[in-house]
């Protein structure tokens, strides 16, 4: 650099510009990793869940990826940049390689997208898979890239395909959406049809094999990872991981060209392993969903007919472009000529389109069928050394015949009705139904894991004989009520802890007894608030939570709100007199309320404006003063008090979890096609709970009483001092939503 005398230093100095480079690179290596952890998580999930075709969760198509894809992919698209060495001109390839087997994975996301979003993430995704084509062939033409220029070749050519694959199965998705929606509804009504009856817990435990099924083979991402052409996208992800590892191995004995290193310096060795690791990685996920749909077509191409099948078009690939193509142009135009013209080259657009679509689709199921008869061969070969491990890989999942699903359920039962699939993909439905039953199974037996020692323990107490006597017995229609307002209603959850807190405070209660109620509640409490969630639809909100806000204190500081209990119970022996202390505090709590609330003119009629302490106050006066009266009469001594207690609190507690095959109803049949796996997930594991629940509460005397469940703790009072059986079901639950969403009325009548 040079400067003239008299003139300010120039502060242009080129040989600065390539500092930067080195970090440039460990970013491009971050962001590889970052790719890397999310695929992981996604094969990790993937295989927990025992979901096979992996779907897409961390890793999606969505703004994030793409960025994080364009990041990791800046070496190939680096024009000017000198490359001299091996190791060098290897990121460029593994660049390329990466964003070929990102494609694969990002192929079933596309079924979770509406329209709208399928533009914007496709759109995008083509403009970087072109511009990193048009990079790399200008690099291979300049010479930046001298090595590994056959490899570069193959994975331009795979990305090539498998760009138009990917935008040939965006197409279909919307398509394939409303075709699986209409077999649903259909099977949806066979289904509820079905469910309309009387029903036993066996019978309720087939309804959610049937809801299950039918949730499993609409998954979005499931239909896309099945099709031919992601199965085709996992066979190309695969050739260009053994092209990028056979490169990679012969990297090491390539002679180098020259001495010098390019800008980026030592960073091209993370770069490289990162990258290296990224496609390994990102192949699993694709290589999986090829593997389990070739391994399971192996057995079932034995005729030329079924050969000739594999090459059908279905109809749905092209049914869009068709559509377009009978529909009349959205803009007008007045020419009568020009709107012909424009007719007829539209047309002529989209006739080149549904051949490109045609060829495309004919394209993956040939590589299929390639991949098909490539595993068949192969399994044949192993197979004849039984000393080869290796053929274990190729057994699919264990067959479950019709013939045990029935024995295992008790009832005549065939999935393969519930099994939802497109057309040309009837030899699927058997590998589905496999997963499918061995899926609901799996969750309903961790459910059955689940022992619930302490509430099964407290639930050996409820007068079942009797029905749940102590439902009508811990609040009394003559206690009058405190203030000028009506008292709220009574809910499941806020009188269970109340009625704990009283048992607490009684002084004769013992520290193994205190604990084994609490824990015992707690499990309880768990479904109480599941049953209050799905069924008590018209029930206020901030009664629930107020019973949270108790229970908190109750379980970590044996508290109710800011009074302690142990310390209540130490201060007086005679239980009469603690019961008469916290019905003043309850009333006092009202009193409170009412007071701070006349002051500022707010309406408390609705229950919604109740604070949590006042809800909680009335429900501890109201059962409090039921207690007192005839106190001596009914209580002789402490103990018959605490024994009196805990019988009512085991009643209300199995009362209301004798609705539980409800609640499983409701989450197998009210939520959308589209959270519907997860919905039904839930199901099948509080299936398996219930079943020791229900157990535990003595089906047969249920059963044998006749006795149909309520929704409300109110409910159940009125019938008990009416000395009536309950009716069928609340009023509450007459809404449209809620009848469509029981699906008839279920009879706790478990038959094992």
């Amino acid at each position: 650099m040079t400067t003239v005398r008299g003139e300010t230093e120039c502060p242009y100095n080129e040989t600065r510009y390539s500092e930067p480079m080195p970090w440039i690179g460990l970013y491009v290596a971050a962001a590889s990793i970052a790719c890397v952890l999310a695929m992981k998580g996604d094969i990790i999930s993937g295989f927990h869940n025992r979901k096979l075709w992996i779907p897409c969760r961390f890793f999606s198509l969505n703004a994030t990826s793409l960025i994080l894809i364009s990041i990791a992919t800046k070496l190939p698209v680096d024009l000017n940049t000198p490359m001299p060495r091996i190791q060098d001109q290897f990121t460029k390839l593994s660049g390329t390689v990466l964003i070929c087997t990102t494609m694969a994975n990002f192929m079933p996301s596309l079924g979770t997208m509406e329209d709208s979003q399928v533009i914007l993430n496709v759109v995008p995704l083509g403009i970087l898979v072109i511009t990193i084509i048009v990079n790399v062939c200008i690099e291979m033409v300049t010479r930046v890239i001298f090595a590994f220029r056959l490899e570069h070749i193959t994975i331009l050519f795979f990305m090539i395909i498998m760009l138009l694959i990917f935008c040939s199965s965006a197409l279909v998705v919307s398509t394939t959406k409303q075709l699986l929606r209409q077999q649903y509804e259909l099977k949806y009504q066979q289904a509820s049809d079905d469910m309309a009856e009387i029903s036993t817990v066996i019978m309720l435990r087939n309804d959610v094999r049937k809801c299950w099924m039918m949730a499993h083979c609409c998954s979005p991402q499931h239909v896309l990872s099945r099709s031919a052409m992601c199965t085709a996208s996992g066979a190309f992800c695969l050739l260009g991981a053994l092209v990028l590892t056979l490169a990679f191995t012969r990297s090491f004995w390539m002679s180098e060209c020259s001495n010098d290193e390019s800008d980026y310096k030592w960073s091209t060795f993370f770069v490289s392993l990162c990258q290296l690791s990224a496609v390994w990685v990102a192949t699993v996920a694709p290589a999986w969903r090829w593997f389990n749909v070739v391994n399971s077509k192996c057995l079932e191409i034995k005729s030329w007919d079924e050969f000739k099948g594999e090459f059908k078009v279905e109809s749905y690939w092209i049914q869009r472009l068709k559509e377009w193509k009978d529909r009349p142009l959205t803009f007008e135009i007045g020419n009568r000529r020009y709107r012909k013209i424009v007719h007829g080259s539209r047309n002529l657009v989209l006739n080149v389109c549904l051949c490109l679509q045609i060829a495309i689709v004919l394209t993956s199921k040939s590589v299929r069928l390639v991949s098909i008869l490539s595993v068949n061969l192969l399994k044949k070969t192993l197979f004849c050394f039984p000393c080869i491990i290796l053929p274990r890989l190729f057994k699919t999942c264990k067959s479950v015949s019709n013939d045990e699903m029935r024995s295992s359920s008790g009832t005549e039962i065939d999935l393969r009705d519930f099994v939802l699939h497109l057309e040309g993909e009837e030899k699927l439905v058997q590998l589905i139904m496999k997963q499918g039953y061995v899926d609901t199974e799996k969750w309903i037996c961790r459910g059955r894991k689940n022992r619930l020692m302490h509430l099964t323990d407290l639930l050996k107490k409820c007068t079942i004989s009797e029905g749940f006597k102590g439902v009508g017995e811990f609040d009394s229609d003559r206690v009058s009520s405190v203030g000028s307002q009506e008292p709220p209603p009574n809910c499941w959850a806020l009188t269970l802890v109340t009625l704990t807190s009283i048992a607490i405070a009684i002084p004769c209660i013992g520290q193994d007894l205190m604990e084994s109620l609490i824990l015992g509640v707690n499990e309880g409490l768990r479904y109480v608030r599941l049953v209050e969630k799905k069924l008590d639809l018209n029930g206020p909100v901030n009664m629930i939570d107020a019973a949270d806000t108790v229970w908190l204190g109750i379980d970590l500081y044996h508290r109710w709100l800011d009074v302690d209990l142990a310390a209540l119970a130490g201060e007086d022996n005679d239980a009469k007199k603690i019961i008469e202390h916290l019905a003043e505090i309850g009333k006092n709590c009202i009193l409170e309320f009412e007071k701070s609330t006349a002051t500022v003119g707010i309406n408390t009629k609705s229950t919604l404006k109740w604070t949590a302490k006042a809800l909680a106050g009335n429900s501890l006066y109201r059962i409090c003063q039921t207690i007192l009266e005839d106190y001596e009469n009914k209580f002789e001594r402490v103990e018959e008090l605490l024994k009196w207690l805990c019988i009512t609190i085991s009643d209300i507690l199995g009362a209301c979890l004798t609705n539980l095959p409800r609640v499983i109803s409701m989450e197998c049949f009210s939520s959308a096609i589209e959270a519907k796996e997860d919905s039904i997930r839930k199901a099948a594991s509080l299936l398996g709970e219930a079943e020791n629940i229900l157990d535990t509460l003595g089906h047969q005397a249920i059963q044998d009483l006749g006795i149909y469940q309520f929704a409300y703790i109110d409910d159940w009072r009125a019938s008990k001092l009416k000395n009536k059986k309950p009716l069928r079901f609340p009023s509450a639950t007459s809404n449209d939503d809620m009848s469509r969403a029981t699906l008839g009325e279920v009879r706790l009548s478990i038959e094992c």
